[in-house]
C-alpha cells in the first residue's frame, strides 16, 4: 500500500512538469507556479518598469527643456536618466517574461542582443556615475579651475566613453562568446535547452568583467567621494560668512556658492550609494559564482537583478528629493505650462 501511495505521489510530481516547448526534444523547463504569484510577480515588475520609464522621462524632459539645466552635470545626468530609461523600457520587459515563466520566446538572437543590452546599460550606469563623481570633484576642491577644466568638450567626451566602452564591452564578450570561453562544453550540456536564454561566465571572465564594470569603477568613486567629503568639511569650517563666501559661476554664467556646490555633491553622492547599494549583491554572486560551482539558485540571481534594476527608477525620486529644480520642472511638465511659447526660458531657481 505503502508502495502504490508512493508511485501515486511520484507520477503527481511528473505530472506537474511543464516545458516552454512541448513538442520539441531538449526544451527548458517552465516554471510551474500559482496564478497567483504569477500576478504578484507581474504586477510588481510592471510596477517597477513604469515606475522606471515614467521618472526618467521626465528627468530627460527637464533637463533638455529648460535651456537653465543645461550645465555640465546636468548633461551628465541627462545621458544617465537615458540609460535608466533604456533599461526600463527595453531589458526590464523581457526579463520579467523570462522571470515569471523560466522561458525565452524570442529567439537565440534576440537572447544575445537582450543580455548585451542589460550588460551595456549596467556598466554605463557606473561609468557615467564615475564621470559625475569626478565632475563633482573639480567643481568642490578646485571651484577655480573647474571651467578651465570640465567644459562642453570634456562632457562630451565623458558621456561619449560612458556608451561607446560599455558598448563594446557587453556586444563584444556577448557576441564573440569570449563570456564561457573554455567552457563550452559545460554550457551545452548542464546549461543549454530550448527556450532559455541564460548567460554563463567563466571564472576569468567573471572576474575580468565585474571589475571592469563594477568594482573598480565603484571604488573610483567611494574614494572621490571620500576625498569631497574631506575638502567639504574643511571648507566649511574654513568659511566664517556665508554672505562672504567665494562664487564660483555655473554654465549659464550665474553665481553659485560653494555651498550650492557642494550640497550638490552630497546629492549625487546618495545617487551613487543607492546605486552601490542595489548593484553590490548581484555583482558578488556574479564573482563567485563561476568559483563554486555555478551553485547559487538561479532564483537568487534572478532576485537580484531585478534588485539592481529597481536602481533605475530610484534616481528619479532622490532628484525629486533633494533638487528644488527638478520639483519646479515637475509641476511644470505635468501642468502642461512647458507647451508656452518660451516656456524654455523659466527660471527654476535664482
Amino acid at each position: 500500500m505503502n508502495i502504490l501511495n508512493n508511485s501515486s505521489h511520484i507520477s503527481d510530481v511528473y505530472v506537474e512538469i511543464q516545458y516552454c516547448y512541448d513538442s520539441v526534444s531538449g526544451s527548458c523547463k517552465k516554471n510551474v507556479q500559482p496564478l497567483s504569484l504569477q500576478f504578484s510577480m507581474f504586477a510588481f515588475m510592471a510596477f517597477a518598469i513604469l515606475v522606471t520609464v515614467t521618472g526618467n522621462l521626465l528627468v530627460i524632459t527637464s533637463i533638455a527643456h529648460f535651456k537653465q539645466l543645461h550645465t555640465t552635470t546636468n548633461c551628465l545626468i541627462l545621458s544617465l536618466a537615458v540609460c535608466d530609461f533604456l533599461m526600463g523600457a527595453f531589458v526590464m520587459p523581457c526579463s520579467a517574461m523570462r522571470s515569471v515563466y523560466g522561458c525565452w520566446y524570442l529567439g537565440d538572437f534576440v537572447c544575445k542582443f537582450h543580455s548585451s543590452m542589460d550588460i551595456m546599460l549596467s556598466t554605463s550606469s557606473t561609468f557615467h556615475l564615475s564621470f559625475i563623481s569626478v565632475d563633482r570633484y573639480f567643481a568642490v576642491c578646485t571651484p577655480l579651475l573647474y571651467h578651465s577644466i570640465v567644459n562642453s568638450v570634456t562632457a562630451l567626451l565623458m558621456i561619449i566613453t560612458s556608451w561607446v566602452f560599455p558598448a563594446i564591452f557587453a556586444f563584444g564578450m556577448i557576441f564573440s562568446g569570449l563570456n564561457m570561453k573554455g567552457s563550452e562544453h559545460f554550457f551545452e550540456t548542464q546549461v543549454q535547452c530550448v527556450g532559455g536564454c541564460t548567460m554563463i561566465l567563466t571564472p576569468a571572465s567573471a572576474a575580468f568583467s565585474t571589475i571592469f564594470a563594477f568594482f573598480l569603477p565603484g571604488l573610483i568613486m567611494f574614494s572621490i567621494y571620500l576625498k569631497i567629503y574631506m575638502v567639504a568639511r574643511r571648507q566649511a569650517r574654513s568659511i566664517k560668512d556665508l554672505t562672504r563666501q567665494i562664487k564660483v559661476e555655473d554654465g549659464n554664467g550665474s553665481a553659485v556658492s560653494r555651498k550650492q556646490e557642494r550640497k550638490k555633491a552630497e546629492t549625487l553622492a546618495v545617487v551613487v550609494g543607492v546605486f552601490l547599494f542595489c548593484f553590490t549583491p548581484f555583482f558578488l554572486c556574479s564573482i563567485m559564482d563561476p568559483f563554486i560551482g555555478y551553485s547559487i539558485p538561479p532564483t537568487l540571481i534572478d532576485a537580484l537583478v531585478w534588485f539592481g534594476y529597481m536602481n533605475s527608477g530610484f534616481n528619479p525620486f532622490i532628484y525629486a528629493f533633494f533638487y528644488s529644480w527638478f520639483r519646479k520642472a515637475l509641476r511644470l511638465i505635468l501642468s502642461g505650462k512647458i507647451l508656452y511659447r518660451d516656456s524654455c526660458r523659466m527660471k527654476l531657481y535664482s
